[in-house]
């Protein structure tokens, strides 16, 4: 790719640098994330972390495997990394519980951090067990030590409400884009048991339950994921997160705060962005420039989108907003965007 495709987005991103590091802090390697004041600008219409994000990108390489297209993103400073673990981390470490409430309701859950590091949970994590299967709703920075918190979800298994476990688990599935994206839409439960099931007709995958794991534990749809892991699996070194592409349409982009949890998070937000290619042609003519076109347009969009910011049981504040037609959200800590998601 010619340096010219790997401008700089805006910029005022040059300028924006400094205002990501935290004063006194540039030379640590982690950040301490709970002490200082919480996130300000609630209720605002602009998200100032939000613009100084999008402006310090660049656009990367462009891979492909059949319909689905990556753009990856890099930045152009790299911010001291917040001390995160990710939701499959604290579940593999025996830290992070989630159980059903006391009287189960499908659209909650309980979550309970019982480690010393902060923990990053995602709108679209999906978390197998309990009375039924769920996904979570939106994004959630958990405390360490953060003791039993209720936390919104929805249902991604009609057809059961039994099980003699009330503890949920998660097996690295994430919610395909239209499927997240009726999740942070903030649909009715009935939208996205309809998402569920285009998913599960598409992939020939009937489940007694209704189940959307039926559909990435269909054999093709594994077959499919694998192979598209082999080839789009690993970013380059440096990659702060991705846009993904099905044909000419922006199926969805992931921003993290730095590389690391990026590279933790991509391999289950690819297999997602697999599932919505699965059984799709490559549209012709359609090649790396005009994803590169549309992608400046919808991150123009976004650095200068207007919406709300608002607080949840977590850290931190999460900025909602719309762009074009896609929904994204920004969860913000300490004067920084931790992820950014655009579906």
């Amino acid at each position: 790719m010619t340096t010219s495709r790997r401008e700089v987005l805006w910029v005022v991103g040059l300028a924006a640098v400094g205002g990501m590091l935290v004063p006194g802090q540039a030379g640590a390697d982690r950040l301490r994330i709970l002490d200082g004041p919480a996130a300000a600008g609630l209720g605002a219409d602009r998200s100032p972390e939000l613009e100084r994000l999008v402006g310090m990108l660049t656009l990367g390489d462009t891979r492909q495997r059949g319909a689905l297209s990556i753009v990856w993103l890099h930045a152009l400073a790299a911010a001291p990394a917040l001390d995160v673990a990710t939701l499959d981390e604290a579940h593999a470490a025996g830290s992070l519980v989630v159980t059903e409430r006391e009287r189960a309701a499908v659209p909650d859950l309980i979550v309970d951090n019982r480690g010393k590091r902060a923990v990053l949970l995602l709108a679209g994590e999906i978390l197998l067990g309990g009375k039924q299967h769920r996904v979570l709703a939106e994004d959630v920075l958990l405390p360490p030590r953060s003791g039993p918190r209720s936390i919104g979800v929805y249902c991604v298994e009609a057809g059961r409400w039994s099980g003699t476990s009330e503890r949920l688990e998660s097996k690295g599935t994430f919610a395909p884009p239209r499927l997240r994206s009726e999740v942070l839409d903030r649909a009715d439960q009935q939208r996205v048991w309809s998402a569920v099931s285009q998913y599960a007709a598409r992939a020939a995958a009937a489940s007694p339950t209704q189940s959307y794991e039926a559909v990435v534990e269909q054999p093709e749809v594994r077959e499919h994921l694998r192979h598209v892991e082999d080839d789009l699996g690993r970013p380059p070194a440096g990659s702060v997160g991705a846009a993904a592409f099905t044909g000419a349409r922006l199926a969805g982009l992931d921003v993290f705060q730095n590389a690391s949890l990026f590279g933790r998070l991509w391999p289950k937000l690819l297999r997602a962005h697999a599932v919505e290619t699965h059984r799709r042609h490559v549209q012709a003519g359609v090649g790396p420039s005009e994803h590169e076109r549309r992608l400046h347009a919808a991150l123009g969009a976004t650095q200068r989108a207007h919406g709300g910011s608002r607080r949840n049981v977590g850290e931190g504040a999460i900025f909602e907003f719309r762009v074009d037609g896609l929904r994204g959200a920004a969860l913000t800590v300490r004067d920084q965007v931790l992820h950014l998601a655009v579906v």
